[in-house]
């Protein structure tokens, strides 16, 4: 009789089953099945995220989350998406420019070893002035945030602004995770402008409302602003302390880090927040929106302009797949 290919693959495995067992080799370890309560939160971010934000349940709601921005992310290209605002930077990792009466506010400055090549030059492209840089808004005291804000601090007397406690962390930095020699450090700007919970920051003829959104870092913080185009005024939220890889955040941070994402929301309410921007867009389909903005979508159709209630359900969406992480760490799943 003759033994079928599928009888042999069989075979062979049961045969490197037994094989294992004996070395001792375990057996790789099945996913739990969710909980009631991680499918109900998970259930919730997608009615939430409809087709506009599946790619952001997708990436926030998944039991493997942990796809964080990386230095060698796509590039964007330097883009003027509206009148007074600019993105440059990575797919993963965004600095938005916004002009003023008084010259240009950065938010974000990206990785210091990138600071020729991706933002200097961005800058360069998009036709603004590196000298008129006045300001750096950082969402964060990371280093893929921070990184060319000292450069502009030195050359060009560029005030940097950030929440105290961030200054605290820039500062006093943790020790680096993992084994061997620690990678050079970025270079970290002098401590200057301190931002706080409801300050508005006036710079010529804009205003940048701060929130205070602790969870990601104690000083994280998010920026509401005002964007034109042509007589139509749009306001742009950035929630600048996003929780990407959930696993390295304690479970005081996380829960910090909830209520943060709803405070957030309130304010955005509040100032009638209709355009979504982010500082690591992994999740927000960034490329796509730009080349559309490149191809000449505005008005109607411009893709940054989402409208207040898809922001809220934005929020919603990160909300509830926080809420899901949460239950399966409670679950040991």
């Amino acid at each position: 009789m003759k033994t079928t290919f599928a009888a042999l693959v069989l075979m062979f495995g049961m045969m490197a089953s037994m094989v294992g067992q004996e070395q001792g080799i375990p057996a790789p370890a099945q996913p739990k099945p969710d909980s009631p309560e991680v499918v109900a939160h998970t259930q919730a971010a997608q009615k939430a995220a409809g087709t506009a934000w599946k790619a952001a349940a997708d990436f926030f709601c998944s039991p493997a989350a942990n796809r964080a921005n990386r230095p060698d992310d796509p590039l964007l290209p330097a883009t003027r998406i509206f009148d007074n605002l600019y993105v440059i930077g990575r797919a993963g990792t965004a600095v938005f420019a916004v002009s003023t009466s008084e010259g240009v506010v950065l938010i974000d400055a990206g990785y210091a070893d990138q600071l020729e090549s991706v933002l200097l030059s961005g800058l360069r492209d998009a036709g603004l002035d590196e000298a008129n840089v006045k300001y750096i808004l950082l969402g964060h005291g990371h280093a893929d945030h921070y990184g060319g804000a000292a450069y502009f601090q030195q050359k060009h007397g560029t005030r940097i602004a950030m929440a105290g406690a961030d200054w605290d962390l820039v500062e006093n930095p943790p020790a680096p995770r993992g084994r061997g020699a620690p990678a050079a450090a970025a270079a970290a700007p002098k401590r200057d402008v301190v931002l706080s919970d409801g300050q508005v920051l006036t710079v010529g003829d804009q205003k940048f409302t701060i929130v205070a959104i602790p969870g990601h870092t104690a000083g994280s913080v998010g920026v509401i602003f005002p964007v034109k185009e042509g007589r139509v005024t749009h306001t742009a939220g950035l929630f600048g302390g996003t929780i990407l890889i959930p696993g390295r955040i304690s479970d005081a941070s996380l829960q910090e880090y909830l209520r943060s994402i709803e405070r957030f929301g309130t304010v955005a309410r509040t100032m009638n927040v209709d355009i979504e921007i982010q500082n690591h867009p992994l999740y927000d389909n960034i490329t796509e929106k730009v080349m559309a903005v490149r191809a000449g979508k505005k008005g109607a159709d411009h893709p940054f302009v989402v409208g207040k209630d898809a922001y809220q359900r934005f929020l919603t969406v990160q909300a509830e797949c926080m809420r899901a992480q949460i239950a399966r760490r409670s679950a040991g799943s």
